[in-house]
């Protein structure tokens, strides 16, 4: 049968941006290097130019160098082409690229959007639940700190009490505490040290004679 209708050719897939690029970067490799062996011999007949005195010898150096020359011009050339051409396709991959990326972000705000339309659909995102639910919260933390202010109060504490009343007694504590310091110990008059008269000798004896229970006081004596 191929042989009657003949068999379907092949057709090859056009070559991507980046094989392009490729292709173009190994051909000015190419010029680049021939244009520095070029240089190298332009070096050389230079060279022999200054050596060679003025005749037929120096003339057809020159014009060898000045063929050597025409093929560097030439090649400059191609390689000025070739990085136009390379300059345009990278533009061009650029631009590709910048596209598929704008379509990948359309498709993913595209995919966003339905999702966020479906959540908007839900009850949860609906403004006036919203709204029901931050007046609970809010009434719910003021009774909270009702609460609170509740567990502060302090027991036994009368409600009536003069704040005034309170900072005259305070005052009236500190002068007082001023006055039984001024005799210059620094020591306030009910934690001094008092004199206590003796005791009589014979008494002290009778103390010391008569036992103590567990706390240092005198043995209540016990009835037989």
């Amino acid at each position: 049968m191929k042989r009657i209708f003949g068999a379907k050719k092949e057709v090859k897939p056009p070559p991507t941006m980046d094989e392009a690029v490729d292709k173009l970067n190994t051909r000015g490799d190419t010029l680049d290097e021939k244009i520095r062996k070029l240089d190298e011999q332009l070096a050389k007949h230079r060279d022999i130019i200054k050596k060679t005195r003025p005749g037929p010898a120096q003339e057809a150096a020159k014009r060898r160098a000045l063929t050597v020359l025409k093929q560097k011009r030439l090649y400059e050339s191609q390689r000025d082409q070739l990085y136009n051409q390379q300059f345009n396709v990278e533009q061009t991959s650029f631009a590709m690229t910048s596209m598929q990326d704008t379509v990948h972000t359309v498709q993913a705000m595209k995919a966003a959007g339905k999702e966020m339309k479906g959540f908007m659909k839900t009850n949860d995102l609906k403004i006036e639940n919203i709204e029901k639910l931050h007046d609970e919260m809010a009434d719910l933390l003021d009774y909270h700190q009702e609460i609170q202010d509740v567990m502060g109060t302090a027991f036994g504490v009368p409600e009536d009490v003069d704040e005034d009343e309170l900072m005259g007694e305070l005052d009236a504590l500190e002068d007082d505490l001023a006055a039984e310091t001024a005799g210059g110990s620094g020591v306030p008059a009910y934690l001094q040290d008092v004199d206590l008269p003796e005791v009589p000798q014979g008494q002290a004896e009778q103390q010391q004679a008569q036992p103590a229970d567990d706390f240092g006081l005198p043995a209540i004596p016990q009835r037989t």
